[in-house]
């Protein structure tokens, strides 16, 4: 089994090869994820775990019904943004799992982003240590045209990495892990490493 599976698809294996579901919005905070499981030296299909995309977080109570208590009965665990939590909640309540508060949302398993994924690895890395990682993909270049754009100028360099880290369609899967790997296990953010301490 494939530790990743595709938004909207119901796990492809039979659900005694799988004992844990990490449920995340989109590629991006899987990429990321996986990227520290694999710092970690772990291997999440060999443990049973999958990690499923969403493809945003409105859904996810139809995931939690299908994976959780009222569905298959797995274990879960969650990583969301901060708007987000809401539905993450609501979706929790509704499968019969309490998270009225943030640390009942946690407490099951489900971590919250302070802003979203790129928040979280800007101020893990750092806007210097973020630099460099653009600098070693050659897109430091991009990114310094990107702060010069009057839309951008005179925004605080660390909301302009972040904006730049979601611009183009794929940039956020390649850099949830890029940044991951050059963070390590030690400065990964705490929600990454939340989540799949819980699994």
């Amino acid at each position: 089994m494939d530790a990743h599976t595709a938004p909207g698809r119901a796990l492809p294996v039979p659900a005694g090869s799988v004992r844990a579901v990490v449920l995340v919005e989109g590629a991006s905070d899987a990429a990321a994820l996986a990227a520290l499981a694999e710092i970690e030296g772990r291997d999440l299909t060999a443990d049973g775990v999958a990690i499923v995309p969403m493809g945003g977080a409105t859904s996810v109570g139809r995931y939690l019904q299908h994976y959780g208590p009222p569905g298959l009965g797995l274990a879960l665990a969650g990583l969301c943004d901060t708007r987000e939590e809401p539905y993450v909640r609501r979706g929790l309540a509704a499968a019969g799992i309490a998270a009225g508060s943030r640390e009942e949302t946690e407490l099951a398993g489900f971590s919250v982003c302070v802003l979203d994924l790129e928040d979280e690895l800007v101020r893990a890395l750092g806007p210097a240590g973020v630099q460099r990682v653009l600098a070693e993909h050659g897109d430091l270049r991009r990114f310094h045209r990107f702060q010069h754009q009057p839309a951008h100028r005179g925004e605080p360099i660390e909301a302009q990495l972040r904006r730049f880290l979601g611009t183009t369609s794929g940039r956020k899967e390649l850099y949830g892990r890029r940044l991951v790997l050059a963070a390590g296990p030690e400065r990964a953010p705490a929600p990454l490493r939340a989540v799949l301490s819980r699994v």
